[in-house]
């Protein structure tokens, strides 16, 4: 199956949870029903029903408490549930569909619309306009002047409306495209590749990162200076950037991938990573506070080994097209997701001149594997 996506970096929005009712990661944003953390942790970790039974969501508990001290550091500790308090609870699905509608019945004050251009992609353009001009104010960020960013304006029968009659103040913050940034692109197959800012960008544009930084900035100054409603999840944010007022790529990066918050041993006393490393793979993660990540698919493509996004290798010795060497694939580099469906229950591939992993049991049922 090979899910074709309508525009670069899709896979990379959704993987990053900005669906309404998403984490990074695939992980849940908790609902209101969800009021605690034990009743939102039961709902969403499944308990295994068989003996040995494959059930690796059954780490739900280590995943979402690494995003928690990614996102809040020392702030989030047992005692306060890893900040859960911190999390909206949402109580209804706000699809953009739904919030166009909002918009229409005047329930929505202000809207950021970042790399959207809602005008030029909805059916009925008409709608999003006549929603649009209820708003107090509408702010795009985008490298283009778009539909969108001039809904307000009369452009004939592209766009019949009288500027007189709308209301909403529209602010343009001019972002750079993919060319005047670092940064890394997720395919459809998963795969995380690296890019390098090839130039500058024009006029006063500014890459998203140092756009945001700017909002949250000037949010934490006003909310220390006035307080107000729903300040302590801004208040406590971690944010511990190099140059806080525009975070770097490598940073970001890195932050999602994980870091070791002290060092971590398996049951045997190994040592596995020393405090402050980056970690290798998600198998790492506690969910005692000791590990960070904002995004746990994302474990393994920065580590202390370098940036495995960026690597250029395009050797394939298995002649399936599985350039491992190629930029970096979640989970784990695996290219090819449920990859155990290549083989039968006994682990014999289907196909044997294209097999992608193999199995035999030896040894008091302990099974070996072999593949890619």
């Amino acid at each position: 199956m090979n899910a074709l996506r309508g525009h670069s970096n899709i896979q990379g929005l959704t993987d990053l949870g900005l669906l309404s009712t998403s984490l990074p990661g695939y992980l849940t944003l908790p609902s209101e029903k969800q009021a605690d953390l034990q009743t939102y942790l039961a709902a969403n970790t499944p308990k295994a029903t068989l003996a040995d039974q494959v059930n690796y969501w059954g780490n739900y508990p280590k995943f979402f408490v690494s995003l928690m001290k990614s996102f809040y550091g020392d702030a989030a500790q047992k005692e306060n549930d890893w900040g859960f308090a911190w999390l909206p609870k949402w109580d209804q699905s706000y699809d953009v569909i739904k919030y166009f509608n909002m918009m229409d019945s005047g329930k929505v004050t202000g809207y950021f619309c970042q790399g959207f251009n809602p005008v030029a992609s909805f059916p009925d353009k008409n709608k999003v306009v006549q929603s649009l001009s209820k708003l107090k104010y509408l702010v795009v960020i985008d490298p283009l002047v778009t539909e969108t960013s001039t809904f307000w304006q009369n452009h004939g029968e592209s766009n019949d409306v009288d500027p007189t009659t709308i209301q909403t103040e529209v602010f343009r913050l001019p972002s750079t495209c993919f060319a005047e940034e670092d940064g890394s692109i997720a395919n459809s197959g998963r795969w995380l590749q690296w890019h390098w800012k090839g130039q500058d960008a024009p006029g006063e544009a500014r890459n998203d990162g140092e756009i945001l930084a700017g909002i949250y900035h000037r949010l934490r100054e006003m909310y220390r200076a006035e307080g107000g409603k729903g300040a302590e999840p801004l208040l406590k944010m971690s944010w511990n950037y190099k140059q806080p007022d525009e975070p770097h790529s490598e940073e970001v990066a890195k932050e999602n991938n994980g870091y070791a918050l002290e060092d971590l041993y398996d049951a045997n006393g190994t040592l596995l990573a020393r405090k402050g490393q980056l970690l290798s793979s998600f198998a790492l993660l506690r969910d005692d506070g000791t590990t960070s990540s904002s995004c746990w698919i994302y474990t393994g493509s920065w580590t202390e080994q370098g940036n495995q996004m960026s690597r250029r290798d395009n050797a394939d010795p298995s002649g399936l097209g599985n350039t491992l060497g190629w930029a970096w694939a979640w989970p784990l580099n695996r290219r090819v997701l449920y990859n155990r469906a290549s083989a039968d229950p006994q682990g014999k591939p289907w196909d044997p001149k294209r097999m992608l992993i193999q199995w035999e049991r030896r040894e008091v049922d302990r099974e070996r594997y072999s593949g890619l």
